[in-house]
């Protein structure tokens, strides 16, 4: 399989996960929570699930249109900035002990 169609999916699937954690934060802790004042308003006024799978859309969807423009190295490092800016915080907050090492 070609480096960018890998980074493609890892893309979708960092989409995907930000997407379930997220929701599952925001009904956990509350809208507060969400540190994207933008993703945050949303949920403030379409709620939780309709935000979330409308942000996720058109983030997967933007993604796409980069790699059919050919742009690989924008969509790793975007997929390298979700994981490290969004689910490990979400998992280390949701799911402290996996965030230790299981401990």
């Amino acid at each position: 399989m070609r480096f960018s169609n890998v980074v493609l999916a890892l893309f979708l699937l960092a989409q995907g996960l930000d997407g379930v954690l997220t929701y599952i934060g925001v009904v956990t802790f509350g809208p507060g929570v969400e540190a994207n004042p933008l993703i945050a308003a949303l949920v403030g006024y379409l709620g939780a699930a309709t935000a979330l799978v409308t942000a996720k859309t058109i983030a997967a969807a933007l993604g796409i249109a980069l790699h059919v423009r050919g742009v690989h190295g924008a969509v790793a490092l975007l997929t390298a900035f979700y994981f490290a800016v969004a689910i490990l915080p979400w998992v280390a907050i949701l799911y402290p002990s996996i965030a230790n090492g299981g401990s």
